[in-house]
């Protein structure tokens, strides 16, 4: 009997489609685990994903990537053409076809936050675009992408450079903004973390709701970083790229395939420290008022002094570049903590330095030499943030030589930080004043003397005391202090400041 015409013909076809689906199936789920294991494709299904995202990756199928590589060629030649807004829609649509795609998130929010705010003259406007773009990378490309690490360490480079480097003359805008929102989470200067871990009233529930909910960040992690590389404020923007940078650390750093990108994760986290370092304090923001002013953060230098010798233990290669940025990095600590008179602890690190680095320095340098040294050269630094450490720290002696009646050398401190703000003005000329200028020295002397005569700042009662009377203060007043010692010719002060016009002259 011929089996291609009989009465069996029909049932063996069905079965040997049968066998070759199954088969089809065992082989595809074969060839799934393959290509997710080389990386060539995702396989693993979006959650919670919005209904258009969930459409597009199932319905379009294979032709997804077909119109996504279309749409990319567009987008890169309206990159060329400064057509960012155009390119804005069309990366989303991108986003929208290929969810796992991370060179797209990335391109977009840099577009957001570096090209189109840049567009506004309106700081307010410019902050709309910059957040969006780190919202971007927080709220949608990490959700869909929670393994790269690439988007953790972008996500925390906007932190880190745009709103909290000097890149963009809106810079303090976007702090005093940044700062606002986190208000509204903190409520206190310094977070109360087992609050927001564990809220016990409607209000604090809500704070942990809106901390968990709108800034995607968990108290528990925060908690965390805070103890390992703080204490941190977390009104700033570096702490923020700690925390997206160790939180990258911790849910990707898996795949043996990534060591490039976790040691830019890393990078970021020490680069931060540095930052946190200089101007990681927060100088008493009102509740509702933008306006403060920074200073640094003198508690964590040795969280920042063992980052820097930790990646120069994980980058062998670039280990001499790293300790020089180490031995630099403590010489600054030496000096800060000296001009704001934490003398104990500027001895403590400046042996510290000396025995790691010896012969980088005099076998017989003393601290007063090493740091009288380093004012000579930092009067021409036009770094703001070294600058107004300096002066704080000067004008903090002055008025503990002032309390204890050394009012030669009060009054000395006093003119050299007035020199040192002149001298600064100068260097920097007129047009740098909006985006790296100094506060008025008066106003820095005004916030440094309302820090020493708060309980907290733990100064000597009877110091306090002393100079509370040598200022005419009141027990409990700190509003109208003066801002001339007594004794003190300011004009003497302004040196050269009248034979340049273009320098701004404290009046």
């Amino acid at each position: 009997m011929n089996l291609l015409t009989g009465k069996f013909y029909k049932p063996l076809l069905l079965l040997l489609a049968i066998c070759l689906v199954v088969a089809s199936a065992f082989t595809q789920r074969s060839l799934n685990h393959q290509r997710d294991e080389l990386g060539l494709t995702r396989v693993t299904p979006l959650e919670n994903a919005p209904p258009i995202l969930a459409f597009t990756t199932v319905a379009l199928g294979g032709f997804r990537g077909i119109i996504a590589n279309a749409l990319w060629i567009r987008v890169s030649e309206m990159q060329e053409q400064d057509r960012y807004f155009e390119m804005f829609q069309l990366a989303d649509w991108i986003t929208k076809l290929q969810p796992h795609f991370t060179a797209v998130w990335i391109h977009l929010a840099w577009n957001m936050a570096y090209n189109i705010s840049i567009k506004f003259n309106q700081p307010h406007d410019r902050w709309i675009w910059v957040k969006r773009g780190f919202e971007l990378l927080r709220d949608d490309a990490i959700r869909y992408n929670p393994q790269e690490p690439l988007l953790y360490r972008e996500l925390g480079w906007i932190f880190q450079h745009k709103i909290g480097a000097y890149l963009d003359d809106a810079h303090d805008d976007y702090k005093q903004y940044w700062a606002a929102e986190m208000n509204t989470v903190l409520n206190t200067k310094r977070p109360n973390f087992e609050e927001l871990i564990h809220p016990s009233t409607p209000e604090a529930e809500q704070r942990s709701k809106l901390l968990k909910e709108k800034f995607k960040m968990d108290p528990v992690f925060m908690q965390k970083i805070d103890k390992e590389y703080g204490p941190l404020e977390w009104r700033l923007p570096e702490s923020h790229a700690i925390y997206w940078g160790a939180l990258g650390l911790e849910k990707t750093s898996k795949d043996a395939r990534k060591q490039e990108d976790y040691i830019t994760l890393r990078r970021l986290i020490f680069q931060s420290l540095q930052m946190a370092f200089h101007r990681g304090r927060l100088i008493y923001p009102k509740a509702g008022d933008l306006g403060f002013t920074y200073a640094p953060n003198l508690e964590i230098v040795k969280q920042a002094s063992d980052s820097y010798e930790e990646m120069a233990r994980l980058e062998g290669d670039k280990n001499e570049h790293i300790l020089t940025g180490h031995r630099n990095f403590l010489g600054t600590a030496v000096y800060f903590l000296y001009t704001h008179n934490r003398i104990s602890a500027a001895k403590h690190w400046f042996d510290y330095m000396k025995e790691k680095y010896p012969t980088y320095f005099k076998p017989n340098l003393e601290l007063d030499e090493y740091a009288l040294g380093r004012v000579a050269e930092d009067i021409g630094e036009t770094d703001p943030n070294r600058v107004k450490a300096i002066l704080e720290g000067m004008l903090e002696t002055s008025l503990i030589n002032l309390a204890t009646g050394e009012d030669d050398q009060a009054t000395g401190y006093e003119l050299f930080a007035r020199k040192i703000w002149n001298r600064y003005h100068e260097s920097i000329g007129s047009a740098s004043q909006k985006r790296v200028g100094l506060p008025p020295i008066n106003e820095i002397k005004r916030l440094v003397l309302e820090r020493m005569i708060q309980p907290e700042f733990g100064l000597d009662p009877v110091i306090l005391a002393q100079l509370r009377t040598r200022l005419n203060l009141s027990t409990t007043s700190t509003t109208n202090v003066p801002v001339v010692l007594p004794g003190l010719d300011v004009d003497a002060a302004r040196t050269n400041a009248a034979a340049k016009p273009s320098a701004p002259v404290e009046k």
